[in-house]
Formats: C-alpha cells, sequence, structure tokens
C-alpha cells in the first residue's frame, strides 16, 4: 500500500508539472503522503497572469472513512521540549525572526476550476465554507479590485490573507509533533483538532514596504513543513522555485508583487501589527472584534 501512494505521488508531480501537499504528521522522508491528500499545480494561463500553484484535488476524502484510525480520548499531541531553536524566536521587535528572500506566490478565495487547476478553492484547510464566510469570489484582476478588494463586494473576512505550507490538525486531530513545534500552542489551544494556526498575523517584507497579513490556508504544495515554518531551514524544494509563501491579492497590490517575487516574512502578535488596510475588514479580523468589542461596552454604559 504504501509502495502504491508513492508511486501515486510520483505520478501527480510528474504529470502537468503537478505537484503533491497532503496533512501529514512531519517524518524523515520530508514529504506528505496522507488519506487526505491536496494536490498543488500550476495554474498560469494569459488572460490571469498571477494565477499560481494551488492544491487542486482533494484526494477520495471519503477514503477517511474507511481507514481512519482508532479514535480515543487522548489527544494525539506531545507535551515535551520544544524542537525549536532559539534563532527561529530572536531578532526584530518582537520574538520572531524574519525569514529572509522566500519565493512568494498569490492565491485567491474562491479561485476558478480550469487549466491546470481541476478543483475551484472553495475551501481552505481550516474552513470548508471559505468562499461563502468570506463573502465570494476575491478575483485577482486589477481592473475588478480597488482600495485592495473587489469592486463588487465588502469582504467578510479580512482580505489580506496568508497560507504557509504547515498544518497542525490531520483527519480532525492535533499533529503528534504540533504541541513541541507551534511556539503560541499552549498559550492557543483548546481543545484537540482544533487549530491554533488559523487567523495569526504576519508581516510580509518586499523592499522598502511592509504589509500584514493574517493566515487563512495551508500551502503552496504541503502542509507538514514545520521545520521552515517554524524552524531555521529553508522551504522544501518544489515545482514553483521552493515557493514558501502565497499571499492574497490585496498583500500583492500593497506590496506591488510579481508573479514569483521574493519576499522576507515573520510572525508578529497582535500588538505589533500597525494600523493600516489590513485593519478595516474582517469577521475575522482582530482590529475590527476589538473595535467591535470596544463599541458594545461604550454602548452599555
Amino acid at each position: 500500500m504504501i509502495l502504491g501512494l508513492v508511486f501515486s505521488a510520483w505520478v501527480f508531480a510528474g504529470y502537468s508539472g503537478k505537484a503533491s501537499a497532503g496533512s501529514h504528521d512531519a517524518s524523515s522522508t520530508g514529504f506528505g503522503l496522507s488519506r487526505h491528500l491536496e494536490v498543488s499545480v500550476n495554474y498560469h494561463q494569459i488572460e490571469h497572469s498571477h494565477k499560481t500553484p494551488h492544491k487542486a484535488n482533494r484526494y477520495v476524502r471519503h477514503h477517511a472513512q474507511h481507514h481512519s484510525r482508532t479514535h480515543s480520548e487522548a489527544p494525539h499531541f506531545v507535551v515535551g521540549p520544544s524542537l525549536i531553536s532559539r534563532n527561529a524566536l530572536s531578532g526584530g521587535p518582537g520574538r520572531y525572526r524574519w525569514r529572509n528572500q522566500i519565493v512568494t506566490t498569490i492565491f485567491w478565495v474562491g479561485e476558478r476550476s480550469g487549466g491546470h487547476n481541476p478543483v475551484p478553492n472553495l475551501r481552505s484547510s481550516w474552513d470548508r465554507y471559505w468562499s461563502y464566510n468570506y463573502g465570494g469570489y476575491d478575483n485577482p484582476d486589477a481592473g475588478e479590485r480597488r482600495n485592495f478588494i473587489p469592486i463588487k463586494f465588502v469582504p467578510r473576512q479580512n482580505p489580506f490573507y496568508c497560507a504557509l505550507p504547515y498544518n497542525d490538525v490531520e483527519g480532525g486531530r492535533t499533529k503528534y509533533e504540533a504541541s513541541r513545534v507551534i511556539p503560541w500552542f499552549k498559550q492557543a489551544f483548546v481543545r484537540n483538532g482544533q487549530t491554533v494556526l488559523k487567523d495569526r498575523w504576519i508581516a510580509v517584507r518586499h523592499g522598502d514596504r511592509v504589509c500584514y497579513a493574517q493566515w487563512e490556508d495551508c500551502g503552496p504544495f504541503r502542509t507538514d513543513d514545520w521545520r521552515y515554518v517554524f524552524g531555521d531551514e529553508r522551504p522544501r524544494p518544489n515545482l514553483n522555485q521552493g515557493a514558501g509563501l502565497d499571499v492574497s491579492p490585496a498583500v500583492r497590490d500593497y506590496l506591488g508583487l510579481g508573479v514569483k517575487d521574493a519576499c522576507d516574512w515573520k510572525f508578529v502578535e497582535y500588538r505589533e501589527v500597525p494600523s493600516g488596510p489590513w485593519a478595516v475588514y474582517g469577521d475575522n479580523n482582530t482590529f475590527v472584534i476589538q473595535r467591535r468589542q470596544g463599541n458594545e461596552q461604550f454602548a452599555g454604559r
């Protein structure tokens, strides 16, 4: 069976420039294979020059029912010494360091199927109804956008979003290594199977401009590369020049990014995020939540 999975992954990687990314506990192989396999592909058409690799095939979602592990009450994560080096948490105004010169690609909510992207991007790794909850198609075309949002609707979630190649949840359970590799795990953990990554803030730097975005999906290509996301390693090689960060059209427009420009990025705490266009929209936006809570408290006086 393992041989069959490896062969399948090889076929995906070799066919039409496709590569696979699965939600998988980190292993010595460094390659994600799981019953919930996501395929990232190159989707680059003439009319949409900014379209980039994206998850394309939710592999045998119903197989999870036939191959699920025995459930127990004990959470599937490890409590023990952190595996993150001091270097990964040092530097800058906060405790997180910059990851420099990371190839950055563009993705968006509701990406249509077509070309090398057979499945529309209607859901994220953590939100089955991402496109609906966002409010619609986050059209990346410059002529269909104004002030960093689509002209046809006001997003119900922060249009400044990103994806990084790690998911802390697999098959409805918290991953084995998550408690030791995610720096804020103990502070953010609520229950087994609930992500502690969604909505976290990052800073993205390109040239002399810095943009801020919230983590809303996993990719590009992988969902198991914690050694890069939280550690000192570079992104694993992939079909898109080693891309290690996906950003939304709003981030692209603010930074003036091309198709595969190199950016620097780092995690930031909410208190470190300055006001800006990333603080305006979204029910998941920490700034919006804080403003609403403040208004409710004022109204209750």
